[in-house]
């Protein structure tokens, strides 16, 4: 059996163990290990396992996934939510369908402390939510724009996913984030703009809200002080006073101190922003573990540079076999989380990418332009049908909406979302301007 078969073997495996429900970290730990003790024989093995763990989590820089997630934990349990919604309800309020775009905006603003989708859209649809229906949003509209607003959380700096991309790939992870803000805006205005357009065609989904000017100042107060950990913990790092890693444990220290001050912070409420913030970094380091393993035994098949060599000998055109893996990431999404897709295809797909032209555009500037456009194709995986794991979290908030309601209620922002994905594909500068402005 030759190596790059024991690699195609390796991939299906991994595969069947997910259908049957494995966890992911040892779906592609078990294939990984046995592949690489075929290739390689079993002393190579051992020889590999005894460094492996040690040699992933004492990198420095993944201390900055559960520095991060402690931040977005501390702001989910310290009520700094309903702040943020509030004054982007005094800002939008005043339009027919301004909650709802309120919740858009919210969600942006909370997912750049939170980094988190699914904790996005738990948190501002626990606020907006019983607002929307004590003015006579149509359950549809009202879960349809919470769902898609919450995949926010993974397109705003700091986003986990992203932070993932940049370790598989190794990737700088402050420009990535720098490369995410231009198209994290137009994803914020696209849904914004989704909503305007769908309450214009059917008036009766958002009835008309008028928001008092005044409430806009007292909402402010409420709100500054999350504007000043990001702009403390981001202007830190583009400006070069701190690293990253730093960013994040000032934004955890801030965020915490903020949220105490406010009353809201308990100590049973810190102990389960502790708990979830190990659960979460303890998942994904044993993930991280797995992926590892994969990728040393497709390293030692050579399938990701077979299929590098195999699509770039073909002749297909760089934008239709780019066009093909997005299209394969949206299927994806239907039957699988975006954790488990990234940590899955881009050891695969990344060499093939990188191996092909597009516009000219040097490796450096090509691997944070793909970043983006799969952080985009994975957030459209969120409110895609079937699966859709921000319309499930929705679901369970509002159990009396039926599920297929909101998934005729996110084909707007999906059509949004496909507009926006062109616009990226077609004009890499979208991503890359600030990076080629702050970022060098």
């Amino acid at each position: 059996m030759s190596s790059l078969s024991i690699g195609i073997a390796l991939f299906g495996g991994m595969l069947a163990l997910m259908a049957l429900r494995v966890p992911i970290a040892v779906a592609m730990f078990a294939p990984g290990a046995i592949g690489y003790g075929l290739l390689s024989g079993c002393d190579p093995l051992l020889d590999h396992l005894k460094g492996a763990a040690f040699g992933r989590f004492s990198v420095y820089d993944l201390s900055v996934i559960p520095l991060f997630l402690l931040m977005g934990a501390f702001a989910m349990h310290g009520g700094l939510s309903k702040a943020l919604f509030d004054f982007a309800n005094a800002l939008l309020g005043r339009f027919r369908g301004g909650m709802a775009m309120a919740g858009i905006l919210a969600s942006g603003a909370f997912g750049s402390i939170s980094g988190s989708s699914v904790a996005t859209t738990a948190t501002i649809a626990q606020v907006a939510l019983p607002e929307m229906r004590r003015l006579d949003y149509s359950g549809r509209l009202a879960t349809a724009s919470l769902a898609a607003g919450g995949t926010l959380g993974i397109l705003l700096p700091p986003s986990v996913t992203l932070m993932i991309y940049a370790i598989l790939t190794e990737q700088n992870i402050a420009k990535l984030f720098l490369a995410a803000y231009i198209p994290g805006a137009i994803a914020a205005l696209g849904y914004i703009l989704a909503i305007a357009v769908t309450v214009r065609m059917y008036p009766e989904h958002a009835p008309k809200a008028g928001t008092r000017r005044s409430e806009l100042g007292r909402s402010l107060l409420g709100v500054w002080p999350i504007a000043a950990v990001f702009l403390v913990v981001f202007g830190g790092i583009y400006g070069g006073q701190f690293t990253p890693v730093e960013g994040a444990s000032i934004g955890a220290v801030m965020t915490f101190l903020i949220a105490l001050l406010r009353g809201a912070l308990t100590p049973h409420k810190i102990g389960l922003s502790l708990l979830s913030t190990a659960q979460t970094a303890g998942m994904l380091f044993m993930i991280f573990l797995g992926a590892d393993m994969m990728n040393a035994s497709l390293a030692l098949s050579r399938l990701p540079g077979e299929l590098a060599q195999a699509v770039s000998g073909l002749g297909i055109p760089p934008l239709a076999v780019l066009a093909g893996i997005m299209l394969f990431y949206v299927a994806l999404g239907c039957v699988m989380d975006e954790l488990s897709m990234i940590m899955l295809t881009i050891p695969v797909v990344f060499p093939v990418i990188m191996g092909l032209d597009f516009f000219g555009l040097p490796p450096a500037d090509k691997a944070l332009w793909f970043g983006i456009l799969i952080l985009m194709v994975v957030e459209i995986g969120m409110i895609f049908p079937p699966v859709g794991l921000n319309v499930y979290v929705m679901n369970g908030l509002a159990r009396d909406v039926p599920m297929v309601e909101t998934y005729k209620g996110v084909v707007p922002f999906l059509i949004s979302d496909a507009i926006r994905m062109t616009l990226l594909i077609l004009f890499p500068s979208l991503s890359l301007w600030l990076v080629g402005q702050f970022g060098r």
